[in-house]
């Protein structure tokens, strides 16, 4: 029996970042065995073992055949003459095919240190194109590491078109998906991913709604840069300036669908864009099976941000009547995080990545001063039911009516 350290943890080491997650495959081993060692089995298709101790992962070195379409379309086979070699070349690219012992030797038969050092994404063999989930790990590889400069080899980038134009991608689960763009949600530099979907032809699959804007003109004296999937893209950049958030990047990400179906007789203006995204959004998130903290922001972001542009502009009734739409006062801090999303949009054009956050912070103060109203005051003078909600209503309006006046001075 031989154990080996394998995947991410070694990959990570060897770029000096932290390793948070160690896996191991174990060579020239049985089931059997590692049951006697301890080891307690997880795997359903394959073996995997816990480690007593540290709880790790341990799987016993296998290979696979391809033998349908889509991502569970494989016959994995496991023994104890399957080497390292061949465990290794099942995976997807070469800097995950790094192997290391327990003295710290490295086994690289594919030449993955070479291409971690020469910063290269490179496919590990031509079985690559088997699996339609590679097309969002590269993807994500390369969001995720983009800090380090890493490029996709050109071959790569070739398997991956193919995997599109020969509709392997569509046979790919909505959970599976979701996971791939949650975790570049969450990398430093979620705009990467989905330019990468779209240069290999991934992204009119997965996401029609997104590739869509792009070639949609908008009005130049508010966007320089003119074409929407170009804003959108720029928007999950702010997005990713301002919050370290996942579902703030992506409701970002999806604000501005509406456009997309914008007749083409009516552009570059985009009226009532906001409610044609809504559905869009939904559908989006529903096809997806997206959490609910995530399709809940994405939804109101879509539908309102126009308001946030237009806060300056609000009677203190409509901004009332706002902030309680989108229950600000009992969620603040989705409310909070609807605020940074709004605000990304604002900062997603060519010269306005830095401006001043006005807006956010005007919202702000009338959101404090909403929430500064106690109710138990009217309660204490006998307010109650449709009477003590007008009541609060008018107080509310008042307070930032109060600010508004305050501000025109």
């Amino acid at each position: 029996m031989q154990i080996y350290m394998v995947g991410g943890a070694v990959r990570d080491k060897l770029l000096g970042r932290p390793v948070v997650d160690r896996d191991y495959v174990v060579v020239g081993a049985t089931v059997a065995e590692m049951l006697t060692l301890g080891y307690r089995p997880v795997g359903k298709d394959f073996p995997v073992f816990l480690h007593p101790d540290t709880h790790d992962e341990y799987a016993l070195a296998r290979t696979e055949r391809k033998i349908s379409r889509g991502y569970h379309g494989f016959e994995f086979y496991t023994s104890e003459d399957v080497t390292l070699e061949q465990d290794l070349v099942r995976r997807d690219l070469t800097i995950n095919a790094i192997a290391e012992d327990e003295h710290g030797q490295i086994y690289d038969p594919y030449h993955g240190v070479e291409d971690l050092n020469a910063r290269i994404l490179r496919h590990v063999s031509p079985s690559f194109a088997e699996d339609p989930v590679r097309v969002l790990r590269v993807a994500r590889f390369a969001s995720r590491y983009a800090e380090y400069g890493f490029t996709i080899a050109e071959e790569t980038m070739d398997l991956m078109r193919c995997l599109v134009e020969h509709d392997e991608v569509d046979a790919l689960v909505a959970e599976r998906v979701w996971q791939e763009v949650e975790k570049a949600l969450a990398s430093d530099s979620p705009r990467i991913f989905f330019d990468v979907l779209r240069s290999c032809g991934a992204l009119g699959r997965l996401f029609p709604e997104l590739e869509r804007l792009f070639g949609v003109p908008q009005a130049k004296q508010w966007h320089p840069e003119v074409d929407t999937g170009i804003h959108t893209m720029m928007v999950l950049e702010q997005a990713t300036r301002l919050s370290p958030v996942p579902a703030v990047r992506f409701a970002a990400l999806l604000h501005d669908l509406g456009k997309g179906i914008t007749p083409k007789e009516e552009w570059p203006r985009h009226v009532m864009h906001e409610a044609r995204g809504v559905p869009l959004t939904r559908a989006v998130c529903e096809r997806l099976k997206v959490p609910k903290q995530f399709s809940e922001l994405a939804l109101l972001v879509t539908e309102f941000h126009l308001n946030y542009h237009r806060i300056e502009e609000l009677k203190p009734a409509t901004v009332v009547k706002l902030l309680t739409r989108l229950d600000a006062i009992r969620r603040p801090q989705r409310f909070e995080h609807f605020l940074l999303a709004c605000e990304a949009d604002a900062r997603g054009r060519p010269g306005y990545e830095n401006m001043p956050d006005d807006k956010t912070q005007l919202f702000r103060q009338y959101f404090q001063a909403v929430r500064g109203i106690d109710p138990k005051e009217l309660v204490a003078k006998g307010y109650k039911g449709l009477e003590m909600a007008e009541q609060l209503r008018l107080k509310r309006i008042a307070a930032v009516q109060a600010i508004a006046q305050q501000r025109s001075v």
